[in-house]
């Protein structure tokens, strides 16, 4: 069972291990082997059945963080749906979800768009009143989606202004960034202050064992107070040993242990000392529970050094992520 701990200072209780729902709300992701795993039937029904059944294990193993998006297709709908079903309180679990990007994939497979992104001060009010709709007082953390230097929100005074103000309110708010040029974003907005203060309480990055880059700007957001949040740690599968990746390393050191690849990766980045939740992109209960044995292993120096080999140059990596079709 897993045990819970705060999210940096934002006062939410967090759980080790996250769960993330953007592959299990929508029937399209950039994921290897989703097709396997998820067949050909990607109906709404059949699909909120997914999650609920992935939501039950989470909760039942000790997770205390589920991660949404309005991009997600709909996935507020379904954690909402299951947190009704179940009479959860507020804050059993903690859920965070994201503003910022909207769904247009019509729930088909072969959208040639899945999703918009916007940045406006319009779309944050419309957003929120939509996480609002279907997640009620559940939601406690509201995060800027995909951040960029280029969508110029963190100069935006309107934007960053009711931010603050939900903030004030009791919510708790964060940012999430991706991309060659995460650590700018993540140190650029640390220093941003509304009335003298910092409006984001926690971060979410992409760290895994082939993009690292992000490391020490989380680590200067950790000191600041934020907590951290890890997203795509197994590289959108390619770290799950179901990719022709070969893994080196990390196959060697995953057959040692006796657990998968994937239990390695997410256990690498649960050694970081700056990380608070690692996510868990599951689809299917039997992925989760291998995910879930990553906080028994106890990786050695020798271990993390040799895993510290397989990091590639962020450029080359995002490229490599961008080329991955969605299906």
């Amino acid at each position: 069972m897993l045990t819970s701990r705060p999210l940096g200072g934002t006062g939410l209780a967090v759980s080790p291990i996250g769960l993330g729902l953007a592959a299990v709300g929508r029937p399209a992701y950039i994921d290897v082997g989703r097709e396997a795993d998820l067949g050909a039937d990607r109906s709404v029904d059949t699909m909120e059945r997914r999650a609920h059944e992935l939501l039950d294990a989470a909760h039942t193993a000790g997770i205390r963080y589920v991660d949404a998006a309005r991009s997600y297709g709909l996935a507020e709908r379904f954690l909402g749906s299951w947190l009704a079903g179940r009479g959860s309180a507020p804050g059993s679990p903690t859920v965070g979800s994201k503003w910022g990007y909207r769904y247009v994939g019509g729930w088909r497979l072969d959208a040639p768009v899945h999703e918009v992104k916007d940045h406006s001060l319009a779309a944050l009010q419309r957003q929120y009143a939509e996480s609002r709709a279907e997640l009620g007082d559940w939601l406690l953390l509201y995060q800027v989606h995909s951040a960029t230097l280029e969508s110029g929100i963190l100069e935006d005074a309107a934007v960053l202004g009711l931010l603050d103000r939900m903030r004030r309110q009791g919510l708790a708010i964060g940012l999430t960034v991706s991309g060659p040029r995460q650590a700018e974003v993540i140190r650029r907005a640390i220093d941003v202050r509304v009335d003298g203060e910092c409006p984001f309480g926690s971060v979410q990055a992409t760290w895994n064992l082939l993009e690292r880059s992000a490391g020490p700007a989380l680590a200067e957001a950790r000191r600041a107070g934020c907590g951290v949040i890890l997203k795509e740690v197994l590289a959108n599968g390619r770290l799950s040993g179901r990719d022709t990746f070969a893994g080196g390393a990390l196959a060697a050191i995953a057959a040692r242990e006796g657990v998968g690849m994937d239990a390695i990766a997410i256990a690498a980045a649960l050694a970081n000392p700056w990380v608070d939740v690692v996510l868990s992109g599951a689809v299917t209960v039997s992925q989760l529970q291998s995910n879930l044995e990553a906080p028994s292993v106890r990786l050695t120096a020798a271990e993390l050094d040799a895993l510290a080999a397989l990091a590639e140059p962020a450029e080359r990596y995002w490229s490599e992520r961008q080329a991955l079709p969605w299906s």
